[in-house]
């Protein structure tokens, strides 16, 4: 595994590539790398002949109250792990470069609506700042697919509108969301839960199956089903942010007749932010 930094490098390799008629995966990351990471890896190796994995924690996506400072940064274990999956390059730009004019000056890039409602609402210019950076490194990189994980869904849905109103030339793969044995999404942020607090998180995922179960077996009264799931989470301990039914195309409030919908959850458990999903198809 080759790990490189500078931009001019990595576009002579991408050209080199080119020239060799490769297909080039790519799977960006902010490090602290766990099994859901590495199954991209593992996905993207299946689909294209060369895989790309960047590591960078990008600050144009942090508020000035969230964990930029002491977001786990591993980066000698993440480089162990990702050479003995045989990546080929690590990309590990660094942030004078990525943005040279500083933050206030960056130009950005924003998915309108989808930006806006649900994470968007509890973290203003989150998703502009994961937009633009995924925008950058797409650039950088031009790879042929680029895949993401399923569990920051709505994430995922930014992406996809980004690089379809944008018209880049490359496919998005949405992967499923990998999770522990007891059913709680991987997360680099697990670690700072508590040892009583890992033992109450699985309870998040087991509201959205609940929910599952009864909007699957014909309850359609979502605000009730809604206010229970938070009823719940809360007396468990949970500081409940969100839960969601919405339709999985637009995020939007879903009508009578949609038949894929998305459940979308985020509370905390002490300090921790724990987000998560599932979809219902009827």
């Amino acid at each position: 595994m080759q790990q490189i930094s500078d931009i001019t490098p990595l576009r002579e390799i991408r050209r080199q590539w080119q020239l060799e008629g490769k297909t080039i995966a790519f799977v960006p990351t902010m490090g602290n790398l766990h099994q859901g990471h590495l199954h991209l890896v593992e996905q993207a190796k299946q689909h294209a002949d060369i895989v790309v994995t960047s590591i960078f924690v990008n600050p144009l996506q942090f508020g000035p109250d969230e964990d930029l400072d002491s977001y786990p940064r591993t980066m000698e274990q993440d480089k162990a792990s990702l050479a003995e999956l045989g990546v080929d390059v690590l990309f590990t730009p660094h942030a004078a470069d990525i943005y040279s004019r500083g933050l206030e000056k960056q130009t950005f890039v924003e998915v309108p609506g989808l930006s806006y409602m649900i994470c968007g609402a509890s973290r203003p210019g989150h998703f502009r700042g994961v937009a633009t950076i995924v925008c950058k490194l797409f650039n950088m990189v031009q790879p042929n697919m680029a895949f993401f994980g399923e569990k920051d869904f709505q994430q995922l849905q930014v992406i996809k509108a980004m690089v379809t109103d944008l018209s880049m030339n490359l496919q998005i793969f949405g992967v499923p969301t990998v999770r522990e044995k007891d059913g709680l999404a991987m997360s680099s942020r697990n670690h700072y839960l508590s040892e009583e607090e890992r033992q109450l998180a699985p309870s998040l995922y087991q509201s959205l199956q609940y929910l599952q179960h009864a909007v699957e077996n014909g309850r359609r009264d979502f605000s009730v089903l809604l206010n229970q799931a938070k009823k719940q989470l809360s007396d468990s301990g949970f500081n409940v942010d969100y839960i969601e039914i919405r339709s999985v195309d637009t995020l939007l409030s879903p009508g009578h007749e949609e038949t894929e919908l998305v459940i979308l959850a985020a509370a905390f458990l002490g300090k921790t932010r724990l987000i998560d999903n599932i979809q219902v198809r009827l």
